[in-house]
């Protein structure tokens, strides 16, 4: 795609204000990956009907299965679909776990609003450097960046760790002054994909490691950080999938209070992207599973985005306190 664009031509914003915004009002912006237009749909009703700003974000994997030039036309329909229903939304259209400069550059160009480096599994200098690089370009355009320091576990798209890394406080400070980043995403025990803890028989999801949390606040007040890997994996979604012709033995996330807890510190943006996919593949499995003859594709879609409204409208009003902030 050679056509430059500026994301204020498809009517998005960059997450500046918004975090200003959730930091000062204790709340957490959502941020929902999404693959395909039914689950953008989803995503933009949801916000629209609990008047929520959101992130809508792509992994480079989703980008190129959603086609970079189809993509920049989706968001602005996202912005126009929300108009028609009666809201000017904040939208920020954000690269997911970015992992190169050339792909930062790449989705700025294409009218992204926002875009993470994770440089996190790079010796500390060299993530310092990439990140650098990638703001000074991103900055003159204005556009938002994020980076990362210490290491989340777990898969999801490219992104594979065998083990977390926990953020080291004493960094923070010099990675932010060093690079310029707007907004840090660290690594309190959160991890990637739907299976985060391998728990025994009665053992409980460990919390979260808030200690960490509340040193890096002290070193950055007021600055924004980022949850990845924030999923809760519903056991409701969880059990329909097995009951349905699935095998997801063990899937386990991080319960919701922990999460509202983080979303009412400086913890201003939380990813969900797990939850997300166990909503559409247990509705659609059920529905198929109950009506075998059916191959409308709009039919099981239909459900099956319907169930995600419903989990998006639940997490913006209990989890992120997002809801209202419109």
């Amino acid at each position: 795609m050679s056509q430059t664009v500026s994301y204020k031509e498809l009517g998005l914003v960059n997450s500046r204000e918004l975090f200003s915004k959730a930091v000062a009002g204790g709340y957490a912006i959502p941020a929902y990956n999404f693959n395909n237009l039914e689950q953008l749909q989803a995503i933009v009703t949801a916000c629209a009907q609990t008047r929520s700003p959101v992130i809508i974000q792509v992994s480079k994997g989703a980008r190129s299965y959603a086609n970079a030039t189809m993509l920049r036309y989706m968001a602005m329909g996202a912005v126009e679909m929300a108009r028609e229903m009666g809201i000017e939304l904040p939208i920020v259209l954000h690269l997911d776990h970015g992992d190169s400069f050339e792909l930062c550059t790449s989705c700025i160009d294409a009218g992204f609003s926002s875009v993470m480096i994770d440089g996190s599994h790079l010796p500390y200098a060299e993530n310092v450097a990439l990140t650098r690089q990638v703001v000074e370009y991103a900055h003159a355009r204005d556009v938002t960046v994020e980076g990362e320091l210490g290491v989340l576990a777990g898969i999801e798209d490219e992104v594979v760790a065998e083990k977390s890394t926990y953020t080291q406080p004493d960094e923070v400070e010099d990675f932010v002054r060093k690079t310029g980043v707007d907004s840090l995403a660290i690594s309190i025990g959160t991890s990637h994909g739907a299976y985060k803890f391998k728990l025994k028989a009665g053992e409980s999801v460990p919390p979260l490691r808030f200690d960490i949390l509340e040193e890096i606040e002290k070193r950055i007040p007021g600055f924004p950080i980022v949850l990845h890997g924030a999923s809760s994996v519903v056991q409701t979604y969880v059990e329909l999938i097995n009951q349905y012709g699935g095998k997801m033995d063990g899937a386990v996330g991080v319960p919701e209070e922990q999460l509202r807890r983080a979303a009412a510190s400086a913890v201003c943006k939380i990813n969900i992207d797990s939850d997300g996919r166990l909503a559409v593949t247990a509705k659609i499995r059920e529905y198929l599973a109950k009506d075998p003859g059916e191959f409308d594709p709009r039919k099981y879609l239909g459900a099956a985005r319907d169930e995600l409204i419903a989990l998006i409208k639940h997490k913006n009003q209990a989890v992120l306190g997002s809801a209202g902030k419109v």
